[in-house]
């Protein structure tokens, strides 16, 4: 029989890890994420009074979630009660209030049918005009639906954090939209997967697709950190989707889009993966009312295998430094990594790109009617390299030469490390479930 002693220690051995699981501190003095806000020099999102969540939540308002409607309660329809959300495992949002799975099939009504809406408004005989009519009809009461189960608000003063490192949120579309004083760490979210994507003609070309979901929506909301999560479309690429009307059938829209006059925000070592468009700042060229706004900061994240926007840029002051860019082998539909769009004013230090051979470094960067561009030690395999010289010296498609004047220089941000050493130290610590 073992000694007091060693019973002792049996019993330590077992519940630290318990508590660790379930999120509380397994000592006085352990760490406890839920209640840790943003250092002071953490990019743009510490500006103004900086970021704290729900760091203030009261203990009742403090909940461990394992399924959506847990999670859909805690989230209260997104009040500004101050609230820490804790994900435990996997939580998937096409489960209704019972649990039970839910797929396409479930939310479509009102005779809604992928075949039929194909035939409705293929545009050899349909032509160039908007779909209308039941079927299109039959599709936006379908979506509802999914919109219904899978959109879900996050409130001011909201903290959520997955606890360990298999947090998952899997089908969700969360939105932050008109808050204050959000954080959210340390959970995989993917496979935000529209269910019915709608056709848009083009009279110009060929049209396309066009998908419901951001798996991450920041839009009109204040102070946010987004830090250590993973965001990708998981086992459903766009890539594999079917063709329909000459255009790849796209289920996902992006991964993290920050519009609509969104304000200091930091995005931090954070893994952006296997996807298209992946991150919009600002989602119109109209939409001049994002004129002194949009200030953001990007560090230490990963964009690997991601065709465009990381980011594409309108109207904002964004500052990127020590982000790790990969494009493997297999991936020959890229197209650009930062685009520089209306108004937009980027500020770029040491980032490193690897690329395969096809890939010249005139191809990472695309002007959208933006020409504000600041960049000093980018590493492109391994090699030094002068964005702007390379794209104002050779013909990459930019509409204008890029110049160097943004109008600012960063003054809220960490230790800018050399690109090298950033590299290696988002390989290693960047995504959900690596927090240290």
């Amino acid at each position: 029989m073992p000694t007091p002693r060693v019973r002792h220690s049996l019993q330590v051995a077992l519940v630290v890890p318990l508590l660790a699981a379930l999120g509380a501190p397994a000592s006085a003095d352990a760490r406890d994420l839920s209640r840790e806000t943003l250092a002071a020099d953490d990019g743009w999102a510490a500006a103004d009074g900086g970021t704290t969540g729900g760091a203030a939540a009261d203990e009742a308002h403090v909940f461990t979630v394992r399924n959506r409607a847990e999670l859909a309660r805690a989230l209260d329809g997104g009040s500004a009660t101050p609230k820490i959300i804790r994900i435990a495992g996997a939580i998937n949002a096409n489960t209704d209030d019972r649990g039970r799975r839910l797929d396409c099939s479930d939310y479509a009504t009102d005779g809604y049918s992928l075949k039929q809406y194909l035939a409705a408004y293929d545009p050899r005989t349909w032509g160039a005009a908007k779909p209308s009519g039941p079927q299109e009809d039959a599709r936006k009461a379908s979506a509802a639906r999914q919109a219904e189960r899978v959109e879900l608000a996050v409130g001011s003063h909201t903290t959520i954090v997955g606890l360990g490192g298999n947090a998952v949120l899997e089908g969700a579309s969360l939105q932050v939209a008109n808050a204050d004083n959000v954080i959210i760490r340390n959970v995989e979210l993917r496979d935000a997967y529209d269910c019915f994507p709608a056709w848009q003609p083009n009279t110009g070309g060929l049209g396309d697709w066009k998908t419901a979901y951001d798996t991450l929506w920041v839009r009109g909301a204040t102070h946010v950190w987004i830090d250590h999560i993973t965001a990708s479309d998981g086992k459903r690429p766009d890539a594999k989707e079917p063709t329909y009307f000459g255009r790849n059938y796209l289920r996902h829209d992006g991964l993290l889009d920050i519009t609509n006059g969104s304000d200091l925000v930091t995005v931090s070592w954070s893994r952006f993966v296997d996807h298209d468009k992946a991150m919009l700042i600002g989602n119109s060229d109209s939409a001049t009312g994002d004129r002194g706004k949009l200030r953001i900061t990007l560090h230490h994240n990963e964009f690997e295998s991601v065709v465009q926007r990381a980011p594409r840029v309108r109207f904002g002051q964004v500052h990127l430094y020590n982000n790790r860019y990969v494009v493997p082998e297999d991936v020959h539909d890229y197209r650009y990594s930062w685009g520089v769009s209306t108004e937009s004013a980027i500020y770029a230090e040491n980032n490193a790109f690897t690329t395969p051979g096809h890939i010249e470094a005139a191809d990472l960067v695309k002007s959208w009617n933006g020409s504000a561009l600041h960049q000093t030690g980018t590493l492109f395999n391994g090699f030094p390299v002068d964005l702007l010289a390379i794209n104002n010296s050779y013909n990459s498609g930019s509409e204008r030469d890029f110049t160097a004047d943004v109008g600012w220089v960063p003054a809220l941000h960490g230790r800018v490390d050399g690109a090298a050493k950033a590299d290696r130290d988002v390989a290693r610590g960047a995504g959900a479930g690596e927090l240290r």
